[in-house]
């Protein structure tokens, strides 16, 4: 495994895919849902932290909805089996897949 060199927040992803901070925020609550040590907690102070990735977890992240939004079908069991909080699932169901 090569070397992580940098790392891109949640927010800067959600920028650069143009996804809703949430929904990433969601997937990656799991850390099961993307390969081992491609979601980083970075402590910015006592208690408190945030959620990276690598460069190897966005392009994981990437695939993943890429995949996932080939048919409405295909994104609504994504959001079954990623999302673990319901209403957010259905709520993310209500818009249709880019």
């Amino acid at each position: 495994m090569a070397a992580v060199t940098s790392l891109l927040t949640l927010d800067y992803v959600a920028k650069i895919l143009d996804e809703n901070v949430e929904l990433l925020e969601a997937i990656v609550s799991n850390d099961d849902n993307l390969t081992y040590g491609a979601i980083v907690s970075v402590h910015t102070g006592l208690d408190e932290s945030i959620t990276a990735l690598t460069d190897h977890g966005v392009e994981e992240l990437t695939d993943m909805l890429s995949q996932a939004r080939l048919t409405t079908k295909a994104w609504h069991q994504f959001l079954d089996d990623f999302i673990n909080d319901p209403e957010l699932a259905a709520r993310f169901k209500a818009h249709k897949p880019r």
